[in-house]
C-alpha cells in the first residue's frame, strides 16, 4: 500500500512539473512575447476572454444529496473546486475547464480556481463550464486563466461570486489563430500525460482502497510474502 501511495505521489509531482513547464512557455509566448522579440506581433491584439470562451453553464444541473445517494458511483460529479460525489450518468463528455462561479472561487492570491477535466462527467452549478474559440483549446485556456489575476471581478461580501458578465471582461492577449495552433502543438503531449498519469491514480487508488479492507480483514494473508 506504501508503494501505490508513493506511485500515486510521484505522478502527481510529475504532472505538477509539466504543468508548470506549459505556464512558462505561455507566460513567455503571449505575456511576455520572448519569441517575438518583447513586442506584440501585429496579428494579436488586446480583447476580453468572451471572445475566446465558449460557455456550457446551461447544461449544469445541480443534485441533492439524497438524488446522489440513490446513483451508482460511477462518473465524477463536479463542484466550484473538485469531485464531490460519483454518479451513474453523465451530461458531459470530452475536455472541459471548469472556473469557480460561487464560494471558494479565488486563491489567496486572486487567481481562479480551476479544473482541468477529461471524459464523461457531471457538474453543478458552481462552476462554470467552458471551451474554447477562435483558436484557444481548452488547454490553452487552462494556461490564460491559471495566470489571469480576476480579484477585480470578484462581488459578493460573504458569498464570493464570478458571474458570466464579469468573467467574459477579463481582460487578454488574443493571438493569431496560426500562433495558438503552433503553441498547441508544443503543449499537447504535456496534457497527454497529464491524463495518462491521472487515469494511472484513479486506477491505483482503487487498487488501494480495495485491498487495503482485505488486508485488515485478514481476507488476504502476506504473511509469507518475500519482497
Amino acid at each position: 500500500l506504501h508503494t501505490i501511495d508513493n506511485k500515486i505521489e510521484n505522478n502527481n509531482k510529475i504532472n505538477r512539473n509539466l504543468e508548470d513547464q506549459a505556464k512558462l512557455l505561455y507566460k513567455s509566448w503571449f505575456i511576455d512575447f520572448d519569441q517575438n522579440d518583447r513586442e506584440m506581433p501585429a496579428d494579436w491584439h488586446n480583447g476580453t476572454v468572451e471572445e475566446v470562451i465558449e460557455l456550457h453553464d446551461s447544461i449544469r444541473k445541480p443534485l441533492s444529496g439524497n438524488e446522489r445517494d440513490k446513483l451508482d458511483k460511477i462518473y465524477p460529479y463536479y463542484g466550484a473546486t473538485s469531485i464531490v460525489d460519483y454518479v451513474d450518468k453523465y451530461l458531459f463528455d470530452g475536455i472541459y475547464l471548469l472556473l469557480g462561479e460561487d464560494g471558494s472561487v479565488i486563491d489567496s492570491e486572486g487567481y481562479p480556481i480551476l479544473q482541468y477535466v477529461f471524459g464523461k462527467f457531471w457538474a453543478n452549478n458552481h462552476a462554470h463550464i467552458i471551451t474554447g474559440k477562435a483558436g484557444f483549446s481548452v488547454e490553452e485556456l487552462y494556461l490564460l486563466f491559471s495566470l489571469t489575476n480576476v480579484q477585480n471581478i470578484i462581488t459578493g461580501a460573504v458569498q464570493l461570486k464570478i458571474s458570466q458578465q464579469n468573467l467574459k471582461k477579463v481582460e487578454a492577449v488574443i493571438p493569431s489563430k496560426e500562433s495558438l495552433k503552433e503553441f498547441d502543438v508544443v503543449i499537447q503531449p504535456m496534457f497527454g500525460q497529464i491524463r495518462n498519469l491521472r487515469l494511472e491514480n484513479d486506477r491505483l487508488t482503487v487498487l488501494r482502497d480495495s485491498l487495503l479492507p482485505k488486508l485488515m480483514s485478514g481476507e488476504l494473508d502476506v504473511s509469507d510474502l518475500d519482497i
